[in-house]
């Protein structure tokens, strides 16, 4: 690949790699502060956490069709209509974000005694859940202006955001979940409330970014003009549905691999963070290829559009295929680091193996998965990724690890043929260049 094809892409993913690795960092620290009140506190964090990410996809969707509109106009020179997306986004945040959060927040106690049966988990939860749902609103804007700043090619403005972001997060938990220097004792409410003041200061810094950085381009003056609204809401919608069942999947896989066992459960909990890191790369890379495809197709240039597809993929690889060797080598090693009884070791070494074996392939269906994206084939991913994990994967998976009793290798053999199956047809379609023909 020329280096000034390599450029574009790093510009672009490296802050996003920042992005992450801070999140990352933020969510072992929430977790060794809330650890420190024992372990029913962390069990409700821990659930009512995932329940937030749930209802934050419905949201969080929206970045990637903000971020394909956008490029789009970058693309086609129309600089003065650049932000008309985000405020379409901004706007279907809130359309979106104020009765999710008013639904959720009614039913937060059910939701909670469904999803833990342990009354000191459920009752813990239920006010660190019902303190995150009040950002839900807040955390679409922030994945909105994401979306912009991605598809102008600014990530560096979102790493910033971010960066004080999650500082002010770190210290507002210490405030307010342990009530020091006059702030209440929340517990882990507390780390609910720091993380939605902290959500809210973001967008407050977006806004003040975006005043100064995006004023010229439209930004508060005016909704995507025409058909465009509609198309946002096209490109988007399916995205904000996708995730969600991707979220639900990850769910009812785990509630498969406990149908074998609670050290399964353990190892493949373990795994999935390992598989996340692993990956944060190849989303980057991803969320480059969404900005590159969509600028070159606003140029009128589909040929490099399909070139920067598979550039990036390129990246992509090499990246992944790093970390999927010291899957495949070290998988003892790397488990060992975060479990420590030995025979739980032993259970969940075969399965990384095989999740360090096929990440190559997952980190190019998570790329041309966005790629496709930042052509505007949003119905196409989401047919793609629903129909390979809800009809294939999770029935799968089920049948040869539950019910024939095949166990976690046979789970996770299900999961990763999912994932390469995945891949395998957003390269097809990728090929095909179907999408070309797309407006946005």
């Amino acid at each position: 690949m020329r280096r000034d094809r390599l450029r574009p892409i790093l510009d672009i993913s490296l802050p996003v790699v920042g992005v992450m690795a801070s999140q990352n960092v933020l969510n072992l620290i929430d977790t060794a502060m809330v650890g420190v009140l024992g372990p029913a506190a962390l069990a409700a964090v821990g659930v009512a956490g995932f329940a937030t990410f749930m209802v934050n996809a419905a949201v969080t969707g929206l970045s990637p069709g903000v971020q394909a509109m956008v490029a789009r106009r970058k693309g086609e020179g129309n600089s003065a209509e650049m932000a008309l997306p985000l405020n379409g986004g901004l706007l279907l945040a809130l359309a979106v974000g104020l009765p999710l959060t008013a639904l959720s927040l009614w039913l937060a106690a059910d939701i909670m005694a469904l999803l833990n049966p342990d009354p000191a988990v459920r009752d813990a939860g239920t006010g660190y859940y019902q303190a995150r749902l009040a950002g839900v609103c807040a955390m679409g804007m922030n994945f909105a202006f994401r979306g912009y700043w991605g598809g102008v090619a600014m990530t560096r403005v979102y790493l910033r955001t971010i960066l004080m972001v999650h500082a002010l997060n770190v210290v507002l938990n210490y405030l307010l979940i342990f009530g020091k220097f006059g702030f209440p004792e929340l517990g882990a409410t507390g780390a609910g409330v720091a993380s939605t003041i902290a959500i809210y200061v973001g967008t407050a810094l977006h806004f003040l970014w975006a005043a100064r950085l995006a004023r010229g381009n439209g930004f508060l003056h005016g909704l995507p003009r025409g058909g465009s609204l509609g198309r946002l809401v096209r490109l988007a919608l399916p995205t904000m549905v996708q995730q969600a069942l991707f979220a639900a999947g990850l769910t009812a896989m785990f509630w498969i691999v406990g149908q074998v066992g609670t050290a399964q459960v353990a190892a493949s909990s373990v795994i999935v963070n390992i598989l996340l890191v692993v990956l944060l790369p190849a989303i980057a890379f991803g969320l480059a290829a969404t900005s590159l495809v969509g600028q070159a197709l606003g140029r009128g240039e589909p040929e490099d559009a399909h070139a920067w597809g598979w550039d990036v993929v390129k990246v992509g690889v090499a990246v992944t295929g790093i970390a999927g060797v010291a899957m495949v080598a070290l998988p003892g090693l790397l488990l060992a680091g975060f479990i420590h009884d030995p025979a739980v070791v032993e259970i969940g070494v075969p399965a990384l193996r095989l999740g360090g074996v096929t990440v190559v392939a997952d980190g190019v269906g998570m790329v041309l998965m966005h790629a496709l994206l930042g052509a505007g084939a949003a119905r196409a991913v989401l047919a793609v990724a629903t129909g390979t994990q809800w009809l294939i994967g999770l029935p799968l998976a089920w049948l040869t690890g539950a019910y024939l009793g095949l166990g976690l290798v046979a789970i996770w053999g299900c999961f990763a043929g999912y994932r390469i199956l995945q891949a395998a047809i957003f390269a097809v379609l990728w090929s095909r260049r179907g999408w070309a023909a797309i407006k946005v």
